[in-house]
């Protein structure tokens, strides 16, 4: 049988592609490039400019950057579906399908452009290693990208192993759920198996993500999924709990129980990209009670009758969220400005009406010590 029938004569269900996620939704979108005798393929693994995508007919190599060269959002990244040319030149890829969701972060806190680590992804689920202190700043910013991508996000707290009292566990996990509003935490142990049927089944439906730190466990994780070992793993500083990147590729890994999981490279920025509704899910309560501030604008700093200074004074909110979500809101303004012409000039017009209230007040109280 020929690529281009096996492109387009199986049923979505019985297609050679349907373990790597094609669905009706997907030959519905590549229609058009069927009827162009192209092969639809998916991006399995992407390393250097290059991509191995997997077809009915074996894995081809191609380059990245063939679709839209120099545009860092529309090179094909790994989860992407493709079409490539079995019968033409099949090092290049003519196009790709629109994403359904993308998880995307900035390239460096000093650039705006834009970087996608997974394409077409249900599941974010976030790695945090309980070998260290929790760090709830860097989960929140996880988590607002997570929500920003389009993906169901899920925190998994790993090597559980190491924190044997029942009683601590469940305040870490507390802390963990009060950080993640409307998000599952879910604890594991890689090592002895548990707390692992639940991630499993999840991850056994659609296409899954890990993400987090280097030495977060996300290897010896991928490891258990897939029930064999296919990702290198090398221990963790005891000192800091991080460790060398094992993985410095992202790879699709098809997973035994159904579903596809991509492992990602430890990730030692993360930078927000245009990320403001999934920093308002992050933080949801922030968002609900600053409905009711005076101000529509309000900044929860200094203006009169903020609600949401209010429920931190009653103690109904903590300080630390209330930092965090100031951080990342200013974060992303910054990174939205620099390609919003008409976003940097409302902030400048802010930062000009703040300065003036600012020394206004300030006029107010010189005249009070007089």
């Amino acid at each position: 049988m020929s690529f281009s029938s096996l492109a387009g004569s199986s049923s979505p269900s019985s297609h050679p592609l349907a373990p790597y996620g094609w669905d009706e939704g997907w030959e519905a979108e590549f229609a058009p490039h069927a009827e162009q005798g192209l092969l639809p393929g998916r991006v399995v693994r992407v390393d250097r400019g290059q991509c191995d995508i997997v077809t009915a007919g074996g894995v081809v190599r191609a380059d990245t950057e063939f679709v839209v060269p120099r545009d860092p959002m529309k090179v094909v990244c790994t989860g992407d579906w493709v079409a490539v040319d079995p019968d033409g030149d099949p090092r290049y890829v003519r196009a790709y399908l629109p994403r359904r969701t993308a998880f995307v972060r900035s390239t460096s806190s000093k650039r705006s452009d834009g970087q996608i680590l997974a394409a077409n992804v249900d599941h974010a689920v976030v790695a945090v290693s309980l070998a260290v202190d929790l760090d709830l700043g860097r989960i929140e910013r996880f988590l607002a990208l997570a929500w920003e991508s389009g993906a169901q996000p899920v925190v998994v707290l790993t090597k559980a192993d190491l924190v044997p009292d029942p009683v601590t566990l469940a305040h870490l996990v507390q802390d963990v759920e009060t950080s993640a509003p409307g998000v599952p935490v879910l604890t594991v142990s890689a090592l002895h198996g548990e707390g692992l049927d639940v991630l499993v089944a999840l991850a056994g439906s659609g296409t899954s993500v890990l993400l987090g730190q280097s030495g977060a466990g996300k290897s010896t994780l991928a490891n258990a999924l897939v029930g064999a070992d296919v990702m290198d793993v090398r221990a963790a500083r005891d000192v800091d709990g991080k460790g060398r990147h094992t993985t410095t590729t992202r790879n699709l890994l098809v997973l035994p129980s159904g579903g596809v999981l991509i492992d990602t490279p430890g990730l030692r920025g993360v930078g927000l990209y245009d990320a403001e509704s999934g920093v308002g899910q992050v933080f949801a309560e922030i968002e609900e009670l600053a409905e009711r501030c005076r101000f529509h604008d309000c900044a929860h700093d200094s203006e009169p009758d903020c609600a949401v200074r209010s429920a931190v004074e009653r103690g109904e909110l903590a300080v630390r969220r209330l930092e965090s979500y100031r951080k990342l809101v200013r974060e992303n303004q910054w990174i939205v400005a620099k390609t919003d012409a008409r976003v940097r000039a409302e902030l400048r017009r802010d930062w000009k009406r703040k300065g003036a209230a600012g020394r206004a007040a300030m006029e107010i109280k010189r005249g009070r010590l007089r």
